[in-house]
């Protein structure tokens, strides 16, 4: 089975740069221009965008909507969109201005009628963001963390109609140090929601190990910094992730 790769690009103050685990100040800007990066990556293959308001998740609104909207006008693939949408309008505004799917976290913890509000009035364009410390889910960029496990989280949006599962280990985030397969799979074997790993990707061989665990539910994988580096190529990752 395939799994499909999203390439982040990851928005602060208008550039698109990685953070190493969520921290604000570790920020190593990759290009000012992230319209043209988001175009490189279609360009090399890729099917999907996977798109952070950074400043948007840490204030909760939007931040850097002029970048996303450059994104959303020179590509024609699919964007997913998360950072500080934490009501139905901006998450209406998101999909009318050409987003293909809203990724929702904090509000996902502090207001969970709302994802199963957006769910029902938007179908299948909506996706919750897990992002766990040791286990237990974080919110507000990362900034506070709750007592909720992620599959306790993940569990109360099963019957809601929810998209996808975007499961990121934070203590890897940005960290290349390899993503935490066991984790991502253990939580897409007890979902019938499809799961997005992410968090940790620093070589082929982390794509590699994800593979076999398409069976489990395991849908795609998030790459950011590896990409940027040159760690893994793009070419090599689609090949592989394309494979049987």
């Amino acid at each position: 089975m395939s799994l499909t790769l999203y390439p982040a690009i990851d928005l602060k103050d208008g550039a698109c740069v990685r953070l190493v685990q969520g921290e604000m100040s570790a920020a190593t800007t990759f290009n000012d221009n992230p319209a043209a990066q988001a175009l490189a990556f279609v360009d090399a293959g890729c099917q999907w965008l996977h798109v952070v308001d950074l400043n948007g998740a840490f204030v909760g609104r939007p931040v850097n909507s002029s970048a996303v909207a450059a994104i959303l006008g020179v590509v024609e693939v699919p964007v997913q969109l998360g950072g500080g949408i934490r009501d139905l309008s901006t998450i209406e505004f998101w999909l009318s201005a050409g987003v293909a799917r809203v990724i929702l976290g904090t509000v996902a913890v502090k207001n969970p009628e709302l994802v199963r509000t957006a769910c029902k009035r938007f179908p299948g364009q909506i996706a919750v963001g897990i992002d766990a410390r040791a286990g237990h889910v974080a919110v507000e960029g990362w900034a506070e963390t709750s007592e909720l496990s992620a599959l306790e989280l993940a569990l109360r949006f099963e019957d809601a109609g929810v998209s996808a599962i975007i499961y990121t280990d934070i203590e890897r985030d940005g960290k290349l140090s390899g993503v935490n397969v066991e984790a991502t799979a253990q939580l897409a074997a007890k979902l019938s929601t499809p799961v997005i790993a992410s968090g940790g990707v620093g070589s082929l061989d982390d794509l590699a190990r994800l593979k076999p665990h398409a069976a489990d539910g395991i849908e795609g994988v998030i790459c950011g910094r590896a990409l940027y580096d040159g760690r893994v190529k793009l070419e090599e990752a689609l090949k592989l992730l394309a494979s049987s």
